[in-house]
C-alpha cells in the first residue's frame, strides 16, 4: 500500500516501516531544523536526537489525536521537547566531564576540593583556553553564543576545545588508560 499524509498515521499505527520512512522523505526538513535550532554541537549528537524523535513517533502513535492538532505539528512538538531533553542532557554531562574524567586523574596525594581540581586543571590551558572551556563547561554557554561574543565561527570554538580536552587528556591521564 502507498504511504501518504492522510494514512501516514494508520499506517505508523499498523506499524508498517514504510511509514517511518514516508516521514522521513516528507517532514525529514521539519525535524532537522527544530532539532538543530536546539542541538548545535555536531552532526552525531543531530543524528542521535533524530533517532530518538523518530523512535518516540513509532512508540507513541496511538497518543497522537488528530482533533488536537495536525500530524506535522505533533511530530514537531515531539521533535522540539526530545532536542531540548538531548541539549539538557548533553550540558549536564559536560559539567560533570571536568570533575568525573579529569579529577579523577588528579594528584591523588592528598584530598582537594572540586573547585581547587577545576582550577588545577584549567592552568594547564591558555587564557583563551580557559575561558572558553568555563563559559562551555562550567557556565553552560552554548559554543554559538560563545562563538558570537569573541567575534569568531562555531568551529573555531569547537577546535578550541577539542584540542584543550586532547592537551588535558595527555596531561592528566596517562596513556595505558585511553
Amino acid at each position: 500500500m502507498k504511504i501518504t499524509e492522510d494514512n501516514v498515521v494508520q499506517q505508523t499505527k499498523n506499524r508498517n516501516e514504510k511509514a517511518i520512512a514516508f516521514i522521513i522523505q516528507s517532514y525529514g526538513g521539519l525535524l532537522t531544523a527544530i532539532i538543530k535550532r536546539h542541538i548545535q554541537n555536531s552532526q552525531l549528537d543531530y543524528e542521535e536526537c533524530l533517532d530518538d524523535v523518530l523512535l518516540a513517533i513509532w512508540h507513541n502513535i496511538d497518543a497522537f489525536d488528530e482533533r488536537k492538532n495536525t500530524f506535522k505539528q505533533w511530530i514537531a512538538a515531539i521533535a522540539k521537547y526530545r532536542a531540548i531533553d538531548y541539549q539538557r542532557r548533553m550540558m549536564r554531562n559536560r559539567q560533570q566531564f571536568i570533575s568525573a574524567e579529569i579529577s579523577d586523574h588528579l594528584y591523588q596525594k592528598q584530598p582537594i576540593s572540586p573547585k581547587q581540581d577545576v582550577e588545577e586543571v584549567l592552568a594547564h590551558l591558555s587564557s583563551k583556553e580557559r575561558a572558553i572551556f568555563e563559559k562551555y563547561y562550567l557556565e553552560g554557554v552554548s559554543s554559538r553564543e560563545i562563538a558570537l561574543q569573541m567575534n569568531v565561527k562555531a568551529s573555531w570554538i569547537h577546535n578550541k576545545l577539542s584540542r584543550g580536552r586532547k592537551k588535558l587528556k595527555q596531561i592528566f591521564i596517562p596513556k595505558n588508560e585511553v
